[in-house]
């Protein structure tokens, strides 16, 4: 009346073996999506190929971000995403600009300032914006926003990003 069948016993332990294989492959996946770079560079691609100046903000919700000329990366819980953008070279403005390649006076213009109250002359502003396309694009702390702003001065047209 109590006996153990073999076949009983083999699938008892085939189950357990299973159980313990799907629980490790739940546990190796993201608790989160990755974040959205897609979103991200819509914005900056919108805001870069108008016609007009314009300003734009975008929630982040990523832990590091990566601006270069020509595409944006993020990175946070649930993995990286990066985008190439198709539009205009966007000028990526880092946090914390000191002097050289990073210059402060193109922040205070993302911050608002209109570009003919901070450079001297057009060439001026096309020259800082040619810096900072040329420096350093590493991975750096992600704020809660990013703002994008196309600026006309003169003949100069720029799109900031940080």
């Amino acid at each position: 009346m109590f006996e153990t069948h073999v076949d009983a016993t083999y699938a008892w332990l085939g189950l357990a073996v299973v159980s313990v294989a799907t629980a490790g492959v739940a546990a190796t996946l993201p608790a989160s999506p990755p974040p959205d770079a897609s979103g991200v560079a819509h914005t900056v691609e919108t805001v870069a190929t108008g016609e007009y100046p314009a300003t734009a903000e975008h929630g982040i919700a990523a832990d590091r971000l990566r601006l270069t000329p020509r595409s944006v990366s993020l990175a946070g819980d649930g993995g990286r995403a990066r985008v190439s953008l198709r539009g205009a070279r966007i000028t990526p403005i880092v946090p914390g600009e000191g002097s050289g390649a990073r210059d402060r006076r193109l922040r205070r213009v993302l911050d608002g300032v209109p570009p003919d109250a901070v450079f001297d002359d057009p060439d001026a502003l096309a020259a800082a914006a040619r810096r900072a396309r040329a420096a350093d694009h590493g991975w750096r702390a992600a704020p809660e926003r990013l703002t994008v702003r196309r600026i006309h001065y003169g003949g100069v047209h720029v799109t900031l990003v940080g």
